[in-house]
């Protein structure tokens, strides 16, 4: 048997619970077997558990999970490789994205998409990159991001805002973060030259242009942010809020129908896994360029209240799940959890 985090329908963190379960079988061809030490949190498990937009339950299940097990991103040690898997051995440290079921003490995973770990990160940082450093990959590669070029964020304090904030410096981009007064510390941290406050100053009032946006966030219309453009600048549009059924799709839609009629390059983003992409970000954090930050560390058994603290917005960067630990590190890992976060 095994513990897992399991979700027993749609709705708040009271849907979730932590259960035994089998292990599960060994792996079939093309799989590895993880033994999983800790998991990372990000936006798209808040969507999950509560079911919403309403249009992903066509994809995970009508009225639960399909795959009652949930969580993509983890680190730990492989104990398993199936047929044709050459590039992994039992014993290999990595860090992955898994389509479902990282958050139990084993987890199944393509081989494809599981890497070898940062040498110098411990396991919770570095299972807090997979799925929100990818995403954060893929924006300022699709935003052509390069040396000189002006970079606003819009939520530049969360887990992809933090690691675009980072990316684009690192390519030699000079970057304003858009975040509230009490995250300003941390995106200067993470290298922006200027932190825009989101409840106070309104976007565009200094007169500053931009040659890319990263709009994380979709608190603001199109129109508003193409306007903060430069004449060829881009804007990168990623997730955010949008209707209760469809979420951000209309707005992504709407930036698709738009940019014909625009010098500006308007690109809506739908983030991939890719484990090459793994390697890139891997080589990025072992020279120092991409550096997590983990807001607090949960026990696998405390797992719904890092799941309340996330959907309430109460986390700066990121937050981790302990899934397996000595008694030792579970304790710190409370003491962690119960150390709080900075207010949105």
């Amino acid at each position: 048997m095994m513990r897992a985090l399991i979700q027993n329908g749609y709705g708040g963190p009271e849907v979730l619970a932590a259960a035994d379960l089998p292990e599960p079988g060994p792996p079939g061809p093309g799989l590895v077997a993880v033994a999983v030490h800790a998991a990372g949190l990000h936006a798209g498990d808040v969507w999950i558990m509560r079911g919403e937009p309403l249009m992903i339950r066509a994809a995970f299940g009508r009225t639960r999970p399909k795959q009652p097990v949930v969580g993509r991103d983890i680190t730990g040690v492989v104990t398993a490789v199936g047929e044709g898997v050459t590039t992994l051995a039992v014993g290999d440290r990595v860090f992955a994205e898994s389509d479902q079921g990282g958050f139990a003490e084993t987890a199944l995973v393509d081989a494809r998409f599981v890497r070898p770990a940062p040498a110098n990160l411990d396991d919770a940082h570095a299972a807090v990159i997979p799925v929100s450093g990818t995403t954060a990959l893929q924006a300022v590669r699709l935003a052509a991001v390069g040396p000189g070029d002006r970079v606003l964020v819009i939520g530049a304090s969360g887990g992809v805002g933090t690691y675009v904030v980072q990316l684009a410096v690192a390519l030699g981009a000079t970057v304003t973060g858009v975040a509230s007064a009490a995250k300003a510390d941390h995106v200067r941290a993470a290298g922006a030259g200027r932190v825009i406050d989101r409840r106070t100053e309104e976007l565009g009032a200094d007169g500053a242009r931009y040659d890319v946006i990263v709009d994380l966030v979709a608190a603001q219309p199109l129109g508003a942010l193409i306007g903060l453009l430069a004449p060829r600048g881009t804007l990168v549009l990623s997730a955010g809020t949008g209707s209760r059924t469809f979420g951000p799709l209309p707005r992504l839609a709407a930036a698709v129908l738009r940019s014909p009629f625009t010098r500006r390059r308007l690109k809506p983003l739908v983030a991939r896994r890719s484990g090459d992409d793994l390697d890139e970000l891997r080589a990025h954090a072992e020279a120092g360029r991409l550096r997590p930050r983990v807001d607090a560390v949960f026990p696998l058994d405390r797992a719904p209240e890092a799941f309340a603290r996330l959907a309430a917005g109460r986390v700066t960067g990121k937050v981790a799940i302990r899934v397996r630990g000595d008694g030792e590190a579970d304790a710190a890992a409370r003491a962690d959890a119960d150390a709080g976060a900075e207010p949105a």
